[in-house]
C-alpha cells in the first residue's frame, strides 16, 4: 500500500493558505482518482483510491501543521506500513514560487511539519514532494506569510504547480522516485514577486502549533 500525506491545517481559515498547498494536491488527486469520500482515521481524514490494481491512501492530517507526526505515526502503525511507502507533500519557503522538488530522503530543512513526521517515524528515509511557496518578502515575518493567502498574481503559478504536483505523484507511483525527480525537478513554468501577504487574524491565532 502506498499512502501519500499533504501537510495543512485543518479548518477554512487555513484552506487558502500558503501552508495548506499540500492539502491541495490531496484534493486534486481524490478528484482525478475518483477517490472515496475521506472518513476521520488515524487523526486524519482518510480517503482510498485504486490505482493500477493497488490500493493508496490520500491522507489530511488533522492535528495541525506542528504536530502531523502524531497522525502519521498512528497511521503508519495501524496499516502496517513504513516511511518508504509514504510521499510527504508540503510548502517549500525554499524554492521558488512553482518549483517543485522530488527527492527520496533528507532533512526537514526547517519545515516543522515535515520535522514533526521525521521524528515520529525515527527516520529521514521518507520521500516527499515540496511546492515552492517562495521566501518571506522583507520586513514579512515567517508566520505571518505561511499563515497567509496567495496574491492574485501568484494564483495561477501556484495553481499551476499544484497540478503539476499531482502528475509527479502519478508519475512515482507508475515510474518511481527517480523517473518523477528527473521530469519533475525544474524550475517552475512562470514566477510571481511575492508581496506582503494576506493573513487572516484567525490563522495567526494560536499560530505555535500551525505554522
Amino acid at each position: 500500500m502506498k499512502v501519500i500525506i499533504g501537510l495543512g491545517n485543518p479548518g477554512p481559515a487555513y484552506q487558502s493558505t500558503r501552508h495548506n498547498v499540500g492539502w491541495w494536491v490531496i484534493e486534486r488527486l481524490a478528484q482525478r482518482w475518483h477517490a472515496g469520500p475521506p472518513r476521520a482515521r488515524h487523526r486524519a481524514a482518510v480517503a482510498t483510491a485504486t490505482i493500477r490494481g493497488a490500493a493508496v491512501l490520500l491522507v489530511r492530517p488533522l492535528t495541525y501543521m506542528n504536530e502531523s507526526g502524531a497522525a502519521v505515526r498512528t497511521l503508519v502503525a495501524a496499516e502496517n506500513v513504513v516511511g518508504s511507502d509514504l510521499l510527504v507533500v508540503y510548502d517549500e519557503l525554499a524554492l521558488p514560487l512553482g518549483q517543485l522538488r522530488v527527492r527520496p530522503r533528507g532533512g526537514a530543512g526547517g519545515h516543522k511539519g515535515l520535522e514533526s513526521v521525521l521524528g515520529a517515524l525515527g527516520t529521514q528515509d521518507v520521500p516527499r514532494l515540496r511546492i515552492g511557496t517562495g521566501p518571506p518578502p522583507v520586513g514579512v515575518d515567517r508566520v505571518s506569510y505561511v499563515l497567509g493567502e496567495f496574491a492574485a498574481d501568484e494564483r495561477p503559478v501556484i495553481e499551476d504547480a499544484a497540478d503539476r504536483a499531482a502528475e509527479a505523484v502519478e508519475c512515482v507511483l507508475r515510474d518511481g522516485l527517480i523517473a518523477a525527480m528527473d521530469r519533475y525537478n525544474a524550475a517552475p513554468r512562470a514566477a510571481a514577486a511575492a508581496p506582503a501577504p494576506q493573513t487572516t487574524q484567525a490563522a495567526l491565532s494560536d499560530a505555535s502549533k500551525r505554522d
